[in-house]
């Protein structure tokens, strides 16, 4: 989804808490692998964060933050799978400090997996979930957003809303001056801000 799709999609969500919750965790998101680490991005058995995936790598690539290009870890790794698509559980539990784990979790994910992650925090990663509310997922994380379905938003709604947050206002380009997706951010922070009180 392209910044002018997701400043329409702001927009449309105005009034509601998901732009402002998704940006408050897209900065928390931010702020755990700028500049210091490496991100893992995991999901459950039946639920591969994909497009998140991509989503990132893209924000990565055009605000110029190579922090952001997250390590997908997959449930299943068949032998013949590329290098970028053949990284295991294994690497969660061998996280450690200076590593961001993301869990993007819509329903409760196995044992093995909370194991692991729960394993990784200890050793000092730091732990951020999408999550359908499952309090044990939410007990893992030091920042989670949840997704509940209560109303007309899902999961694939506030990845989008993420990812695009997590990649604005990356590194100004030299000569200090705002990339166009900076000034369209914060032109979509403006159309989406509630109009002020008047007395």
């Amino acid at each position: 989804m392209d910044a002018v799709r997701v400043a329409l999609l702001r927009d449309v969500l105005a009034g509601t808490r998901w732009p402002q919750d998704a940006r408050r965790f897209a900065l928390a998101l931010r702020a755990s692998v700028v500049p210091r680490g490496r991100l893992l991005l995991a999901g459950t058995e039946a639920y591969e964060p994909w497009h998140l995936a991509a989503h990132l790598s893209d924000e990565s690539a055009w605000s110029g933050l190579p922090e952001l290009t997250p390590t997908l870890v997959r449930h299943r790794v068949a032998a013949g799978d590329p290098a970028h698509l053949a990284v295991g559980l294994g690497r969660i539990a061998a996280a450690g400090r200076g590593e961001t784990v993301l869990l993007v979790a819509p329903e409760r994910p196995g044992e093995g997996l909370l194991e692991r992650v729960h394993d990784a925090r200890r050793a000092g990663a730091r732990v951020l979930t999408l999550d359908g509310g499952d309090p044990e997922v939410g007990g893992l994380a030091h920042e989670s957003l949840v997704v509940a379905g209560d109303d007309d938003v899902d999961l694939d709604i506030v990845q989008h809303l993420v990812s695009a947050a997590a990649g604005e206002n990356g590194r100004p380009p030299a000569g200090g001056r705002r990339t166009f997706r900076d000034r369209l951010a914060l032109l979509a922070d403006r159309l989406t801000q509630p109009p002020p009180v008047r007395w």
